[in-house]
Protein backbone atom coordinates (compact mmCIF):
# COMPACT_ATOMS: atom_id res chain seq x y z
CA UNK A 1 0.00 0.00 0.00
CA UNK A 2 1.44 3.21 -0.76
CA UNK A 3 1.43 5.76 1.77
CA UNK A 4 3.06 8.96 2.51
CA UNK A 5 5.91 10.07 5.00
CA UNK A 6 5.01 11.73 7.67
CA UNK A 7 7.78 13.13 9.64
CA UNK A 8 7.75 15.38 12.61
CA UNK A 9 9.04 18.75 13.04
CA UNK A 10 9.85 19.78 16.27
CA UNK A 11 8.98 23.37 17.73
CA UNK A 12 12.49 25.10 17.84
CA UNK A 13 12.68 24.35 13.86
CA UNK A 14 9.76 25.44 13.08
CA UNK A 15 10.80 28.97 15.38
CA UNK A 16 14.14 28.38 13.56
CA UNK A 17 13.01 28.24 9.83
CA UNK A 18 10.68 31.41 10.82
CA UNK A 19 13.17 33.17 11.54
CA UNK A 20 14.99 33.02 8.53
CA UNK A 21 12.05 33.67 6.90
CA UNK A 22 11.56 37.15 8.39
CA UNK A 23 14.99 37.84 7.91
CA UNK A 24 15.35 36.59 4.18
CA UNK A 25 12.28 39.19 3.58
CA UNK A 26 13.29 42.52 5.70
CA UNK A 27 14.48 44.99 3.54
CA UNK A 28 18.40 46.09 2.77
CA UNK A 29 20.47 48.99 1.48
CA UNK A 30 22.30 47.93 -1.40
CA UNK A 31 25.86 47.38 -1.06
CA UNK A 32 27.79 50.92 -0.23
CA UNK A 33 25.02 53.15 -0.58
CA UNK A 34 25.59 54.01 2.97
CA UNK A 35 28.90 55.50 2.33
CA UNK A 36 27.70 57.13 -0.52
CA UNK A 37 25.39 59.01 1.05
CA UNK A 38 28.13 59.76 4.01
CA UNK A 39 30.03 61.10 1.43
CA UNK A 40 27.42 63.23 -0.44
CA UNK A 41 26.52 64.44 2.67
CA UNK A 42 29.91 65.44 3.63
CA UNK A 43 30.66 67.43 0.36
CA UNK A 44 27.62 69.17 0.77
CA UNK A 45 28.18 70.61 4.08
CA UNK A 46 31.54 71.42 2.62
CA UNK A 47 29.74 73.61 -0.75
CA UNK A 48 27.45 75.11 1.73
CA UNK A 49 30.09 76.04 4.32
CA UNK A 50 32.54 77.27 1.44
CA UNK A 51 29.70 79.31 0.06
CA UNK A 52 29.24 80.40 3.64
CA UNK A 53 32.65 81.95 4.07
CA UNK A 54 33.00 83.83 0.37
CA UNK A 55 32.30 87.27 0.33
CA UNK A 56 30.31 88.65 -2.23
CA UNK A 57 32.35 90.46 -5.08
CA UNK A 58 33.11 93.53 -5.00
CA UNK A 59 31.73 96.54 -6.93
CA UNK A 60 34.38 99.04 -8.33
CA UNK A 61 33.83 102.23 -8.88
CA UNK A 62 32.89 103.29 -12.52
CA UNK A 63 32.39 100.22 -13.48
CA UNK A 64 28.61 99.31 -14.70
CA UNK A 65 27.61 97.75 -11.42
CA UNK A 66 29.40 99.91 -9.18
CA UNK A 67 29.04 103.41 -7.10
CA UNK A 68 29.67 106.30 -9.59
CA UNK A 69 33.62 108.49 -9.46
CA UNK A 70 32.44 111.57 -8.03
CA UNK A 71 36.08 112.84 -7.21
CA UNK A 72 39.48 113.07 -8.75
CA UNK A 73 41.70 109.80 -8.80
CA UNK A 74 45.04 109.06 -9.59
CA UNK A 75 46.22 105.61 -11.94
CA UNK A 76 48.61 103.97 -10.18
CA UNK A 77 51.38 101.87 -12.41
CA UNK A 78 49.74 98.48 -11.56
CA UNK A 79 46.28 99.87 -13.26
CA UNK A 80 44.50 100.46 -9.76
CA UNK A 81 42.94 104.01 -8.96
CA UNK A 82 43.42 105.69 -5.71
CA UNK A 83 41.16 108.92 -5.30
CA UNK A 84 42.17 111.88 -3.12
CA UNK A 85 40.92 115.07 -1.63
CA UNK A 86 43.00 118.12 -1.60
CA UNK A 87 42.52 120.27 1.86
CA UNK A 88 44.73 123.78 2.92
CA UNK A 89 46.56 126.60 1.16
CA UNK A 90 47.19 125.92 -2.83
CA UNK A 91 49.39 123.59 -3.29
CA UNK A 92 52.22 125.67 -5.24
CA UNK A 93 52.19 128.26 -2.03
CA UNK A 94 52.80 125.44 0.84
CA UNK A 95 55.38 125.40 2.77
CA UNK A 96 54.60 121.99 3.91
CA UNK A 97 52.83 118.85 2.08
CA UNK A 98 51.55 116.52 4.52
CA UNK A 99 49.65 112.83 3.38
CA UNK A 100 46.64 111.93 5.41
CA UNK A 101 45.63 108.70 5.85
CA UNK A 102 42.52 107.67 7.45
CA UNK A 103 41.90 104.68 9.87
CA UNK A 104 39.12 101.47 9.50
CA UNK A 105 35.95 102.05 8.21
CA UNK A 106 36.63 105.34 7.34
CA UNK A 107 37.78 107.47 3.87
CA UNK A 108 39.28 110.24 2.45
CA UNK A 109 36.37 113.01 3.95
CA UNK A 110 37.61 111.58 7.10
CA UNK A 111 40.54 113.78 7.44
CA UNK A 112 40.47 114.45 10.99
CA UNK A 113 43.54 116.61 10.90
CA UNK A 114 42.66 119.24 8.55
CA UNK A 115 39.56 119.12 9.12
CA UNK A 116 40.40 120.24 12.77
CA UNK A 117 43.11 122.46 12.31
CA UNK A 118 42.31 126.32 12.25
CA UNK A 119 42.07 128.47 9.21
CA UNK A 120 44.64 130.45 11.23
CA UNK A 121 47.09 127.86 11.54
CA UNK A 122 46.52 126.43 7.82
CA UNK A 123 47.64 130.01 6.50
CA UNK A 124 50.53 130.54 9.22
CA UNK A 125 52.21 127.35 8.37
CA UNK A 126 51.47 127.18 4.87
CA UNK A 127 49.57 123.63 5.25
CA UNK A 128 48.74 121.75 2.66
CA UNK A 129 46.79 118.51 2.85
CA UNK A 130 45.97 115.35 0.68
CA UNK A 131 43.87 112.70 2.07
CA UNK A 132 43.24 109.71 0.06
CA UNK A 133 40.90 106.66 0.16
CA UNK A 134 43.17 103.53 1.22
CA UNK A 135 42.74 100.83 -1.49
CA UNK A 136 39.20 99.59 -1.30
CA UNK A 137 37.80 102.02 0.97
CA UNK A 138 35.42 104.85 -0.51
CA UNK A 139 36.21 105.38 -4.24
CA UNK A 140 39.52 103.93 -4.71
CA UNK A 141 39.83 100.50 -6.50
CA UNK A 142 41.26 97.07 -4.22
CA UNK A 143 43.88 95.61 -3.85
CA UNK A 144 43.70 92.22 -3.28
CA UNK A 145 47.27 91.31 -3.06
CA UNK A 146 47.67 94.66 -0.74
CA UNK A 147 50.75 93.96 1.54
CA UNK A 148 52.14 96.13 4.26
CA UNK A 149 55.10 97.58 2.00
CA UNK A 150 52.61 97.93 -0.72
CA UNK A 151 50.89 101.20 1.45
CA UNK A 152 54.32 102.56 1.31
CA UNK A 153 54.72 102.38 -2.62
CA UNK A 154 51.45 103.57 -2.95
CA UNK A 155 51.65 106.77 -0.91
CA UNK A 156 55.14 107.44 -2.54
CA UNK A 157 53.57 107.03 -6.09
CA UNK A 158 50.35 109.40 -5.14
CA UNK A 159 52.57 112.12 -3.68
CA UNK A 160 54.68 111.83 -7.09
CA UNK A 161 51.84 112.29 -9.19
CA UNK A 162 50.46 115.19 -7.63
CA UNK A 163 53.92 116.56 -7.43
CA UNK A 164 54.77 117.02 -3.69
CA UNK A 165 58.39 116.91 -3.96
CA UNK A 166 61.22 114.54 -2.73
CA UNK A 167 60.26 115.06 0.87
CA UNK A 168 56.61 114.90 2.27
CA UNK A 169 55.35 115.02 5.72
CA UNK A 170 53.00 112.09 6.76
CA UNK A 171 50.11 111.40 9.38
CA UNK A 172 48.14 108.64 10.41
CA UNK A 173 45.43 107.87 12.63
CA UNK A 174 44.76 103.93 14.00
CA UNK A 175 44.92 101.56 11.31
CA UNK A 176 46.03 104.55 9.25
CA UNK A 177 48.98 105.14 12.03
CA UNK A 178 49.66 101.87 11.84
CA UNK A 179 50.80 102.32 8.39
CA UNK A 180 53.33 105.16 8.81
CA UNK A 181 55.52 102.39 10.09
CA UNK A 182 55.70 100.92 6.39
CA UNK A 183 56.59 104.59 5.12
CA UNK A 184 59.49 104.56 7.66
CA UNK A 185 60.66 101.01 6.79
CA UNK A 186 60.16 101.73 2.98
CA UNK A 187 60.40 105.06 1.42
CA UNK A 188 62.37 107.45 4.83
CA UNK A 189 63.77 108.89 1.73
CA UNK A 190 60.62 110.82 1.24
CA UNK A 191 59.87 111.24 4.74
CA UNK A 192 59.87 114.99 6.15
CA UNK A 193 58.37 114.11 9.24
CA UNK A 194 55.52 111.88 10.56
CA UNK A 195 52.94 111.22 13.10
CA UNK A 196 51.61 108.24 14.25
CA UNK A 197 48.08 109.06 16.11
CA UNK A 198 46.57 106.27 18.09
CA UNK A 199 48.31 103.66 15.51
CA UNK A 200 46.91 100.03 15.89
CA UNK A 201 49.22 97.19 17.08
CA UNK A 202 50.13 94.14 16.14
CA UNK A 203 50.12 91.55 18.83
CA UNK A 204 52.26 89.86 17.06
CA UNK A 205 54.98 91.76 16.42
CA UNK A 206 58.64 90.22 16.61
CA UNK A 207 60.34 91.55 19.80
CA UNK A 208 56.84 92.59 21.98
CA UNK A 209 57.62 90.11 25.10
CA UNK A 210 54.83 87.00 25.25
CA UNK A 211 53.72 87.78 28.47
CA UNK A 212 53.27 91.73 27.92
CA UNK A 213 51.10 90.91 24.85
CA UNK A 214 48.85 88.43 26.45
CA UNK A 215 47.85 91.19 29.05
CA UNK A 216 47.72 93.40 26.75
CA UNK A 217 45.36 91.47 24.58
CA UNK A 218 42.95 90.12 27.57
CA UNK A 219 42.31 93.94 28.05
CA UNK A 220 40.37 93.73 24.96
CA UNK A 221 36.80 92.73 24.86
CA UNK A 222 35.72 89.23 24.20
CA UNK A 223 34.54 89.46 20.55
CA UNK A 224 37.79 91.75 19.70
CA UNK A 225 39.72 89.19 20.79
CA UNK A 226 38.01 86.98 18.42
CA UNK A 227 37.81 88.96 15.61
CA UNK A 228 41.63 89.62 16.07
CA UNK A 229 42.60 86.37 16.41
CA UNK A 230 40.66 85.62 13.46
CA UNK A 231 42.32 87.63 11.33
CA UNK A 232 45.79 86.84 12.28
CA UNK A 233 45.29 82.61 11.66
CA UNK A 234 42.70 82.60 9.69
CA UNK A 235 42.26 84.69 7.06
CA UNK A 236 39.78 83.30 5.30
CA UNK A 237 37.64 82.94 7.63
CA UNK A 238 37.62 86.66 8.79
CA UNK A 239 34.17 88.02 6.42
CA UNK A 240 32.84 84.85 7.96
CA UNK A 241 33.02 85.53 11.20
CA UNK A 242 32.36 88.90 11.29
CA UNK A 243 29.10 88.97 9.36
CA UNK A 244 27.61 85.52 10.95
CA UNK A 245 24.93 85.79 13.92
CA UNK A 246 26.09 83.10 16.39
CA UNK A 247 28.60 84.69 18.14
CA UNK A 248 29.82 88.72 18.12
CA UNK A 249 32.50 90.03 16.19
CA UNK A 250 34.89 92.98 16.43
CA UNK A 251 33.21 95.73 18.31
CA UNK A 252 34.67 98.22 16.26
CA UNK A 253 33.62 97.62 12.81
CA UNK A 254 30.03 96.80 14.38
CA UNK A 255 30.34 100.65 15.96
CA UNK A 256 29.73 99.52 19.39
CA UNK A 257 30.43 102.27 21.86
CA UNK A 258 31.77 99.45 24.18
CA UNK A 259 35.11 99.95 22.24
CA UNK A 260 34.85 103.77 24.03
CA UNK A 261 36.40 105.58 26.89
CA UNK A 262 34.44 107.79 28.77
CA UNK A 263 36.29 110.33 26.69
CA UNK A 264 35.35 109.11 22.93
CA UNK A 265 31.21 108.85 24.33
CA UNK A 266 32.00 112.75 24.58
CA UNK A 267 33.77 113.37 21.91
CA UNK A 268 31.11 111.47 19.63
CA UNK A 269 28.86 113.89 18.30
CA UNK A 270 31.71 115.09 16.05
CA UNK A 271 31.32 112.30 14.17
CA UNK A 272 27.80 113.29 12.89
CA UNK A 273 29.68 115.55 10.43
CA UNK A 274 30.26 111.88 8.69
CA UNK A 275 26.81 111.26 8.21
CA UNK A 276 26.48 112.51 4.18
CA UNK A 277 29.76 110.66 2.87
CA UNK A 278 29.07 107.62 5.46
CA UNK A 279 27.67 105.55 2.40
CA UNK A 280 30.58 105.46 0.34
CA UNK A 281 32.94 104.15 3.44
CA UNK A 282 31.86 100.42 2.48
CA UNK A 283 30.44 101.06 -0.68
CA UNK A 284 32.34 98.68 -3.20
CA UNK A 285 32.34 95.84 -0.87
CA UNK A 286 33.12 95.10 3.06
CA UNK A 287 35.61 92.41 2.37
CA UNK A 288 38.40 94.81 0.39
CA UNK A 289 37.69 97.46 3.16
CA UNK A 290 37.59 96.98 6.80
CA UNK A 291 38.74 93.35 6.82
CA UNK A 292 41.44 93.38 4.47
CA UNK A 293 42.65 95.88 6.46
CA UNK A 294 42.24 93.67 9.77
CA UNK A 295 43.91 90.52 7.88
CA UNK A 296 47.31 92.83 6.90
CA UNK A 297 47.16 94.83 9.85
CA UNK A 298 46.74 91.89 11.66
CA UNK A 299 48.25 89.49 9.92
CA UNK A 300 51.88 88.21 9.67
CA UNK A 301 54.40 91.38 8.34
CA UNK A 302 57.23 91.59 6.80
CA UNK A 303 59.40 93.13 9.63
CA UNK A 304 58.59 94.38 12.62
CA UNK A 305 58.87 98.00 13.71
CA UNK A 306 60.49 97.18 17.32
CA UNK A 307 63.43 96.43 14.78
CA UNK A 308 63.87 99.51 13.10
CA UNK A 309 66.82 101.48 13.13
CA UNK A 310 66.53 105.42 13.54
CA UNK A 311 65.81 106.07 9.85
CA UNK A 312 66.57 109.90 10.73
CA UNK A 313 70.11 109.50 12.68
CA UNK A 314 71.27 113.23 11.36
CA UNK A 315 67.96 114.71 12.82
CA UNK A 316 66.81 115.91 9.49
CA UNK A 317 63.21 114.62 10.27
CA UNK A 318 61.10 113.51 13.64
CA UNK A 319 58.67 111.27 14.25
CA UNK A 320 56.02 111.27 17.03
CA UNK A 321 53.91 108.92 18.25
CA UNK A 322 50.26 110.14 20.15
CA UNK A 323 48.85 107.92 22.59
CA UNK A 324 45.74 108.41 24.88
CA UNK A 325 46.07 106.68 28.67
CA UNK A 326 42.20 105.16 28.21
CA UNK A 327 42.31 104.30 24.92
CA UNK A 328 40.67 101.09 25.06
CA UNK A 329 41.15 100.02 21.02
CA UNK A 330 45.35 100.25 21.28
CA UNK A 331 46.37 99.10 24.59
CA UNK A 332 49.02 101.63 25.92
CA UNK A 333 50.97 99.39 27.91
CA UNK A 334 52.16 98.22 24.09
CA UNK A 335 52.72 101.99 22.76
CA UNK A 336 54.89 102.40 25.89
CA UNK A 337 56.56 99.47 25.07
CA UNK A 338 57.34 100.28 21.97
CA UNK A 339 58.33 104.16 22.00
CA UNK A 340 60.99 102.47 25.02
CA UNK A 341 62.39 100.65 22.23
CA UNK A 342 63.13 103.23 20.12
CA UNK A 343 64.29 106.46 21.65
CA UNK A 344 64.40 108.08 18.33
CA UNK A 345 60.55 108.17 18.48
CA UNK A 346 59.08 111.54 20.55
CA UNK A 347 56.59 109.73 22.55
CA UNK A 348 53.44 111.68 24.02
CA UNK A 349 51.05 110.15 25.88
CA UNK A 350 47.88 111.96 26.46
CA UNK A 351 46.06 111.40 30.25
CA UNK A 352 42.39 110.75 29.91
CA UNK A 353 42.63 110.77 26.12
CA UNK A 354 40.76 107.84 24.59
CA UNK A 355 41.36 106.55 20.90
CA UNK A 356 38.97 109.41 19.23
CA UNK A 357 42.04 111.63 21.02
CA UNK A 358 42.50 113.90 17.72
CA UNK A 359 39.16 114.75 17.71
CA UNK A 360 39.67 115.99 21.18
CA UNK A 361 39.38 120.24 21.34
CA UNK A 362 43.10 121.72 20.30
CA UNK A 363 44.68 118.02 19.68
CA UNK A 364 45.19 118.54 16.45
CA UNK A 365 46.65 122.21 16.57
CA UNK A 366 48.81 120.90 19.17
CA UNK A 367 49.58 117.10 17.07
CA UNK A 368 50.52 119.69 13.43
CA UNK A 369 52.51 122.06 15.40
CA UNK A 370 55.13 119.60 17.54
CA UNK A 371 55.40 117.76 14.06
CA UNK A 372 56.30 120.67 11.56
CA UNK A 373 58.37 123.43 14.08
CA UNK A 374 60.07 120.42 15.91
CA UNK A 375 63.67 120.83 16.05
Amino acid sequence: MAGGVNRKISAASARAHTRRAKQNSSFQLPAGIFKTTLVALVIGLSAWAYQAIQPPPSKICGSPDGPPVTGPRIKLRDGRHLAYQEHGVPKDNAQHKIVYLHGIDSCRHDAVIPNFLSPETVKDLGIYVVSFDRPGYGESDPNPKRTVKSMATDIEELADQLGLGHRFYVIGFSMGGQVIWSCLKYIPHRIAGAALVAPAVNYWWTGIPSNLSSQAYSQQLQSDQWAVRVSHYTPWLTYFWNTQKWFPGSSVLARSIDCLSDQDKEILPKLQKREPYAGQVRQQGEFESIYRDMNVGFGTWEFSPLELENPFPNNEASVHVWQGDEDRMVPVILQRYIAEQLPWIHYHEIPGAGHLLPLADGMCETIVKALLTDG
